[in-house]
């Protein structure tokens, strides 16, 4: 089945809680406001001090949250990463294809699933979030469906595919199967923490695949090594189109010598958790239909703002989605 949209990522659950944390900060010696990477058997001992009654869990990872995103628009896409074989894999696998319809989930017994639990305060929406990345980033070549890459309009990929593990090969191996295809390659880059330390890997991609970069104004500033604005100018002439984020400043879109503004819709901001993969996958939603690029940029800016007024990454209201689809269709 060809589809719109195929996302390469890594998954990892999200099992998100509100809650007053800072006994089980204190027991646990967490930093608050901060991301922890840790074992499995870790994050089970904080998982098991939270009140289950109050834990939201839902399939996530940067690139699962776009590609959902563009589905409850009403877009066709898929997602492929790799899980384990526990209860959290199978609560992943329903959850992404509630969603989805169908993916191409991929699971393994010798590793646990990713996952990241956020605490969030409930005195002031302060985040901290405990990870571990368990078998995400181990989704080897060989497991990926390239003719369902071949047969996508679209291969969503993000900076994280390269920071280790056998996911970096994966990604190049859908990437070049793309490029035979003809299939278009949107790129985010993720984090800065990824262009300072897999900089080889992002400029190759960018210079041998990508169609479509997203970026937001940190990354921006990291690529460019100069104010982020800079960055458009230089990317423009390596990517076909670039979406440069600016948090409330809005966002510009470049693609040649054309430069369109994006105005930000300001609402009050509850979670920023998810803006910017919310972000890209109702731009590729738009893209995926034809729009111009102001069109694009504009349900983009409206989707990510109604991200930011909730809890989660991913907006679970599909009417209200809907809504703005057909609010801003051209």
């Amino acid at each position: 089945m060809s589809v719109d949209v195929f996302g390469l990522g890594n998954a990892l659950v999200d099992a998100l809680v509100v809650l007053d944390e800072r006994a089980l900060l204190d027991e646990h010696a967490l930093d608050r406001g901060t991301m922890h990477l840790v074992d499995d058997d870790r994050w089970h001992r904080v998982y098991d001090g939270v009140p289950k009654a109050g834990v939201a869990i839902h399939p996530g990872g940067s690139c699962a949250n776009s590609v959902s995103t563009f589905a409850r628009l009403g877009g066709e896409a898929t997602f492929c990463g790799l899980v384990g074989t526990d209860d959290l894999a199978d609560r992943y696998d329903q959850g992404l294809a509630d969603v989805l319809g169908g993916h191409h989930l991929r699971r393994r017994p010798d590793a646990p699933t990713g996952k990241c639990l956020s605490l969030v305060s409930d005195a002031d929406a302060q985040r901290t979030m405990i990870t571990d990345l368990g078998t995400a980033m181990q989704l080897r070549p060989d497991e990926v469906p390239l003719d369902a890459v071949a047969g996508a309009s679209w291969l969503h990929i993000t900076g994280y595919l390269f920071t280790g593990g056998a996911m970096g090969d994966a990604a190049l191996a859908a990437l070049a199967r793309a490029r035979e295809a003809g299939t278009r390659v949107s790129f985010d880059l993720g984090d800065t923490f990824v262009i300072d330390h897999f900089r080889e890997a992002v400029d190759h991609v960018i210079d041998e695949f990508a169609d479509l970069v997203f970026m937001n104004e940190d990354e921006g500033r990291a690529l460019a090594g100069a104010d982020p604005e800079r960055s458009l100018d230089q990317l423009g002439a390596r990517a076909e189109i670039v979406v440069l984020k600016l948090g409330r400043r809005g966002s510009v879109i470049r693609r040649g010598a054309e430069t369109f503004p994006v105005d930000a819709r300001l609402v009050e901001a509850v979670d920023t958790t998810g803006a910017g993969d919310s972000y890209a996958g109702s731009f590729l939603f738009g893209m995926s239909r034809g729009w111009p690029l102001q069109a694009c940029g504009d349900l983009a800016s409206a989707v990510a703002a109604r991200t930011v007024s909730q809890m989660g990454a991913v907006v679970r209201d599909a009417t209200a989605l809907i809504d703005l689809r057909d609010e801003i269709a051209p």
